[in-house]
């Protein structure tokens, strides 16, 4: 989509994910490695955080069908989030259960469409959450 490789080329170019936004909330740059190619991955995504733990909420505005992002956590679950001018080295895990509805009602609240876009789809929208490694 040509505007995420807006977002990534401005990020890049300022040094800080507080040069764009999504809807006017701070996004997250999160680095993977693609799981089929083997190649560094920029993906900006929503900025959800608690306590140096962040959550790369899969929601792909509600499609039917996961994020290709998703494939690259599962393959490579080492990644670095950029927060701003700092960047953190984590470790991807996806979450299901108590964890996923308390980490749910979190991303609601930092980014309320998610509500809409879960209602728009059968899937349970995933979580991974990002922690310290």
């Amino acid at each position: 989509m040509g505007w995420v490789e807006d977002q990534i080329a401005e990020i890049e170019r300022t040094g800080t994910t507080e040069s764009v936004d999504i809807n006017g909330m701070r996004v997250m740059l999160v680095r993977m490695t693609g799981a089929k190619s083997g190649n560094p991955r920029p993906v900006p995504l929503m900025r959800v955080e608690r306590d140096g733990v962040y959550a790369a909420v899969a929601s792909k505005g509600g499609a039917p069908k996961n994020p290709v992002w998703t494939n690259n956590l599962d393959a490579y679950p080492d990644v670095v989030v950029q927060d701003g001018t700092v960047s953190h080295d984590v470790r991807a895990r996806s979450i299901d259960g108590e964890e996923h509805a308390e980490w749910w009602k979190l991303a609601v609240s930092v980014f309320p469409p998610y509500a809409e876009y879960q209602a728009n789809t059968e899937r349970t929208i995933p979580i991974y959450l990002l922690e310290p490694r």
